[in-house]
């Protein structure tokens, strides 16, 4: 391979001669004193001579680029007829591309603009809910009559992944809380030499409230996470776009399924949590307390009301409904980007968080206002 590339200064104009292949060209011998003579001379005038030039690659575009981009910071003129069209093309689609984008300045907003941006926001974000909502209610009416556009394989694979698959998890949370409630109690509860009534604690506290709150924030975590990645990522790839294209409701073909699926095993996984929080704390009972199985046991069976079960069940229900809701929601309301299924994630889990706080302070009014 035979390269050439010199230089000729007369004056204030320097002459850049190319000959032969200028493929792969990184000799430093001679660059080096190119870019001493630009430098160091500091012509006014540069053009380049390529009647010999044979072969070139890309290392003569980003010698030609980096020459233009010194000459436009320091007022030189540069003559790039002398190159060959495809390269003289190439150059002019280099700097036809805007690699520094303005940015533009968002509008300084007064005090009562910002107040009014916000309430149309949140009036925007209440209306999507409500839409999303009515159309998974009419998706639900539709299975009733059995005219769902739903595959019972879609159902029972998202039914095996927030079950079964999920146990693990919610057994290990479970026994940790129902051990740590055994802990706190005990502190309290030796003061007094009734370190036995903690297996009444325990018992009260999971099926109750905690068992369902645990389970709740695992799942949201886990399955609401996942239903808005899946979903969401199905927004970038286009695919729900072609399921409105084929006439197929989204809230039929992809959120009925989840939502079914975890409302019905969400009452399940709380009675399953309940279960590994009371053997939690009666491991605390009986290795650390020195209280007798049995006798943990018979305390724990007398604190255990009917009552107390089926409100943390109920909770279960409802916050399976919040979970499933959250993330399938964030999902169909995703961005076109990567990025916003990372965001549409978060949000899912966090919105499915707060709801379900909010889930049980309403439900724990409604109990205290009738009685139960």
């Amino acid at each position: 391979m035979n390269t050439a590339l010199s230089f000729s200064m007369q004056k204030n104009h320097l002459t850049i001669i190319l000959a032969g292949d200028f493929i792969r060209y990184e000799d430093e011998r001679v660059l080096h004193p190119l870019w001493a003579q630009v430098r160091g001379k500091s012509p006014k005038t540069i053009t380049f001579d390529s009647q010999k030039l044979q072969n070139w690659d890309s290392s003569l575009v980003v010698l030609i680029y980096r020459l233009m981009q010194y000459a436009a910071k320091h007022a030189v003129q540069i003559d790039t007829t002398g190159l060959p069209i495809g390269l003289q093309r190439l150059l002019t689609l280099a700097f036809s591309v805007d690699r520094k984008p303005t940015v533009s300045k968002i509008p300084h907003l007064d005090f009562l603009s910002r107040i009014g941006q916000t309430v149309l926001v949140i009036i925007d974000s209440i209306q999507k809910g409500l839409r999303f909502i009515k159309a998974v209610l009419k998706s639900i009416g539709r299975a009733i009559a059995g005219t769902a556009v739903m595959r019972n394989i879609d159902f029972w694979f998202a039914l095996d992944d927030c079950g079964p698959k999920a146990i693990g998890i919610v057994s290990l949370i479970s026994f940790m809380v129902g051990l740590i409630l055994a802990f706190v109690g005990a502190i309290q509860l030796k003061t007094f030499g009734a370190q036995i009534y903690v297996a009444s604690l325990v018992a009260i506290g999971m099926t109750r409230i905690m068992g369902a709150i645990m389970a709740g924030i695992i799942m949201a975590g886990r399955t609401g996470a996942s239903y808005a990645a899946t979903i969401g990522t199905m927004q970038v790839n286009e695919e729900l776009d072609a399921l409105k294209t084929m006439g197929i409701p989204a809230t039929d073909f992809l959120v009925l399924p989840r939502i079914m699926a975890l409302v019905l095993i969400m009452p399940l996984l709380t009675m399953w949590a309940d279960f590994m929080g009371m053997i939690g704390g009666g491991a605390v009972g009986v290795f650390m307390l020195d209280i007798a199985p049995q006798e943990y046991w018979n305390y724990s069976i007398k604190a255990f009301d009917l009552t107390n079960f089926l409100v943390g069940v109920f909770h279960g229900f409802v916050f399976g409904a919040v979970i499933a809701l959250c993330g399938c929601y964030y999902g169909i309301h995703c961005g076109r980007n990567a990025d916003s299924v990372g965001i549409a994630t978060t949000k899912a889990v966090v919105s499915a968080i707060v709801w379900m706080i909010v889930m049980t302070g309403i439900i724990t009014w409604i109990c205290e206002a009738i009685g139960i």
